[in-house]
């Protein structure tokens, strides 16, 4: 709905929307600028293609308040950078889902939109045409002079197109940042959780370098400062390294008490400072290449897994959960 209020598509109750300090919409003033005035280029999740329509037919179809020779200059422009040639004439149904995608981004763009609007335009594909058309996209966005907006549960998307990261949680903004600082540094559980870490303890501070994490059951040396409100912690699964040195800073017996295992990689559940009384007793997740846990999978336990202290973040008292 957000994104529709954006373009225009639908009318929010009330409130205001201001793109580059033009304001598009203010209730209160009465402010509701059309669709057509915006200069808003849309993706929409299913693309939205005009299925009457050619391909070059659908790209100019915004275009239509320009002279036919700068309609033919756009459609070529387009058609080049997003690799459409010989396409052309051809009607959605004739091309694919990869292809319907590249038509819908060239609508978007020959309009030389202010903020282009990216509806989880991937959702629909499958791994190996997400993958070489992220690659197309981050080429034709690398010219783009305005405003990209693009929306995605999936945190490998967002972090290869993406310079700014905008965290959105039960239609609130939980944070706005580089990339790096969203990743590396969650303020707020709720923010650390949504970007994949599944490590979580309740904590207190115990001095200006060490904390207690309670529901981990050890103690931890930090050497980022501890903010006055702090109350978790947290560390990424594939953070977690194991170790041979006992005595290594953070550094913990641990015990195995099961395993997930994707394509790629194997999710090792852990038990820290004693053995599990059952398979869901466990403290933390550590996350490994396959080739990896072939290799320490058959050593004897208790094996040693070390929490880096640069890889720890501390977070603030609101939005705190545990387990």
């Amino acid at each position: 709905m957000t994104l529709r209020c954006i373009a225009g598509i639908e009318t929010p109750d009330q409130g205001r929307i201001v793109l580059n300090d033009r304001v598009l919409f203010d209730s209160k003033r009465g402010i509701n600028v059309p669709i057509r005035d915006r200069r808003v280029g849309f993706v929409f999740q299913n693309y939205a293609l005009f299925p009457h329509l050619t391909v070059a037919q659908n790209i100019v179809y915004g275009l239509q308040h320009l002279k036919r020779t700068d309609q033919r200059s756009r459609l070529a422009e387009q058609i080049e950078k997003l690799h459409l040639q010989g396409l052309e004439d051809r009607y959605p149904q004739q091309i694919s889902g990869g292809q319907q995608q590249r038509v819908a981004l060239a609508r978007a763009l020959a309009i030389e939109p202010e903020i282009l609007i990216l509806d989880e335009p991937f959702s629909a594909l499958d791994t190996y045409l997400r993958s070489h058309l992220q690659e197309q996209l981050a080429e034709a966005l690398a010219t783009y002079s305005g405003t990209t907006l693009f929306v995605t549960h999936n945190l490998e998307e967002v972090y290869g197109i993406c310079q700014k990261i905008l965290v959105i949680s039960d239609g609130k903004q939980m944070a706005y940042d580089r990339k790096e600082a969203i990743f590396d540094r969650p303020e707020t559980y709720t923010v650390a959780q949504i970007t994949g870490c599944k490590n979580f303890s309740q904590a207190h501070q115990i001095s200006a370098t060490r904390i207690e994490a309670r529901e981990w059951g050890c103690q931890l040396d930090v050497v980022e400062p501890i903010p006055d409100d702090f109350a978790c912690v947290g560390i990424r699964a594939h953070h977690l390294t194991f170790s041979d040195d006992a005595n290594q800073m953070n550094t913990f017996p641990c015990w195995v008490t099961k395993t997930r295992e994707t394509p790629h990689r194997t999710t090792i559940y852990l038990k820290l400072n004693s053995p599990p009384l059952h398979p869901m007793d466990y403290h933390v997740q550590a996350e490994v290449f396959k080739e990896r846990w072939a290799m320490v999978k058959d050593q004897p336990l208790p094996w040693f897994v070390h929490l880096d202290p640069l890889r720890l973040f501390m977070m603030r008292s609101h939005d705190v959960g545990g387990g």
